[in-house]
């Protein structure tokens, strides 16, 4: 696919789109029944995202904890293939399927849009789709009848340049595209428990403040420093959970967010915070 190739826009006339960051939860969760109980809010906050939309997005475009790559890349498939990057789950999760259809057009759209800005991107068409996606996508969206399209982070895992990329993209809101970052508000493996609750409630509250309190440019600035939070490399002793935020509200850094599923207590340790921007008018 060319980058300088021309992409039909379709416009959107009910609206923009909102933006998401959502935490994805742990490995294949849906399919696992023991595990559904540990993630019971969240299957209910991401059920209910349909119901928020009031209507059927005309693709999804998803940035994925679950993919780095040297420059932003985006998938470019008109079918992409399933990818199990989790380990240690039973067997039956190594042959699920959630048969989403790509969005190869929507992929030369993105190009268009970050050659425009001055970002370096790319398109893969053998990447496959990863739990970052299928696992809230399959709840969200059960039938896996609306398009996703994933789109990397950049592997320097620098937060402005996320942001960059998000402004960059803002323009696909209005042309029906739902743009979801999907991560975690608190990842660190080694501190599920206990351990964890006292930090990862401590940089949720400073996440809760940062997206829902100050003004977009502070926003932006807070965002861009995250690391001197409180409890923030307690929180993310490596960003790539928290970066898909970064992209999210670079896509609607004019417009406050509002929380649509918490937990104090996930997997019995940590506090994780999920958020939708979306101009006041459409809320």
């Amino acid at each position: 696919m060319s980058e300088g190739a021309s992409v039909s826009v379709p416009m959107n006339s009910d609206g923009r789109m909102p933006a998401y960051f959502l935490c994805h939860g742990a490995g294949p969760w849906p399919w696992v029944p023991e595990m559904r109980d540990w993630h019971a809010q969240m299957a209910a906050g991401l059920r209910d995202i349909p119901r928020q939309l009031r209507r059927t997005p005309r693709a999804v475009l998803l940035i994925s904890a679950h993919w780095e790559e040297p420059v932003f890349t985006v998938q470019s498939a008109a079918q992409p293939d399933m990818l199990y990057d989790y380990g240690g789950f039973p067997p039956h999760t190594y042959s699920l399927h959630y048969p989403s259809p790509g969005a190869p057009e929507l992929a030369g759209r993105v190009l268009q849009l970050l050659a425009h800005s001055g970002i370096q991107a790319r398109a893969d068409a053998q990447r496959g789709y990863d739990h970052g996606m299928f696992s809230p996508m399959a709840v969200i969206y059960p039938l896996a009848d609306v398009p996703v399209l994933q789109l990397s982070l950049r592997s320097d895992l620098n937060a402005a340049e996320h942001l960059a990329l998000g402004r960059a993209l803002a323009p696909l809101r209005d042309e029906g595209v739902l743009i979801i970052g999907s991560g975690s508000s608190y990842h660190n493996m080694r501190t599920f428990g206990p351990i964890g609750r006292a930090p990862s409630k401590l940089f949720d509250d400073w996440l809760a403040e940062t997206l829902m309190q100050v003004t977009p440019v502070e926003r932006s600035q807070r965002l861009a420093d995250w690391h001197a939070a409180p409890g923030a490399r307690m929180a993310h002793p490596r960003e790539e959970h928290l970066l898909p935020l970064m992209v999210v509200v670079g896509a609607a850094e004019q417009e406050m967010a509002r929380r649509v599923y918490f937990e104090e207590a996930f997997m019995d340790s940590a506090t994780v915070s999920s958020y939708c921007l979306q101009p006041e008018s459409e809320r």
